[in-house]
């Protein structure tokens, strides 16, 4: 039985800077490890994917079959295992859990094949590395970068969005010649996908003074913090009317990075 960490991955800045013939978007991403992390804990010899749902993981919504990515990874490396995930990234929010996941199964695995790590997902190679990295094309160029420790507020929605309905609006954007930008080029796909992310927006600029970062293609919103600069301590939720947002705060963690 091995315990194995698999942190989430902010994408500090993300550019696209091109779409391959096949339609696979290539991009130029500072990517980031988190504190925020799903854990898995791998028996070997065993099967089954058994699930404990963290308060806002949105896991029910979490797949059991061959379609999911740590049953694919397993099935990749050819080993058999049984695995618990205790699931804290949330699902659709922008965060790499999935990707994070599987890259952990690679590395019980003692699988480094990149080309391995790729095919599960785009995420999954710098989820493979961890740490700080400059990631290029689709994923799989990934050039580590010197640790420096950062923290960050996150604002997670109670909803996800869905990857693949962001960039196809970035693509019917760029047709119609309609430019993005700040520090992540698929933000007005993303609100246009997803409305309310607005909102959530605003909330988070209004409690920090900070302008918030969509956090990959969302749904997640984030602003960095100094040490002790915002304390949102007592305050893990933030209300809007009815809905309800998770606020946690986080801190990048280098490379081999075990939960301690």
């Amino acid at each position: 039985m091995t315990r194995v960490i698999a942190p989430a991955k902010l994408t500090v800045s993300l550019a696209v800077t091109g779409v391959r013939p096949d339609g696979l978007h290539e991009l130029r991403a500072e990517m980031v490890a988190l504190s925020l992390a799903d854990e898995l804990t791998i028996t070997e010899g065993s099967t089954g994917l058994t699930v404990t749902a963290e308060p806002g993981s949105r896991a029910g919504a979490l797949g059991r079959d061959e379609g999911n990515l740590i049953v694919r990874a397993l099935a990749a490396v050819r080993r058999t295992a049984a695995v618990h995930l205790v699931k804290r990234i949330p699902l659709g929010g922008g965060l790499g859990g999935g990707s994070s996941d599987a890259a952990a199964v690679l590395r019980w695995a003692g699988c480094t094949d990149a080309a391995t790590a790729l095919e599960l997902g785009s995420d999954v190679p710098f989820s493979v590395v961890g740490g700080c990295a400059l990631v290029e094309g689709v994923g799989d160029v990934v050039t580590p970068l010197e640790f420096v420790r950062r923290e960050f507020v996150l604002l997670i929605p109670p909803f996800g969005v869905h990857t693949g309905r962001v960039y196809a609006a970035w693509d019917e954007r760029r047709r119609s010649r309609s430019s993005d930008g700040g520090a992540n080029e698929l933000t007005d796909a993303a609100l246009f996908v997803e409305p309310r992310l607005g909102m959530w927006r605003d909330a988070l600029g209004e409690l920090t003074g900070r302008a918030p970062v969509l956090a990959g293609s969302g749904s997640t919103w984030f602003v960095e913090a100094g040490p002790g600069e915002i304390a949102i301590a007592d305050l893990p939720w933030l209300d809007i009317g009815a809905t309800r947002a998770r606020l946690v705060r986080v801190h990048t963690v280098p490379a081999g990075w075990d939960g301690d």
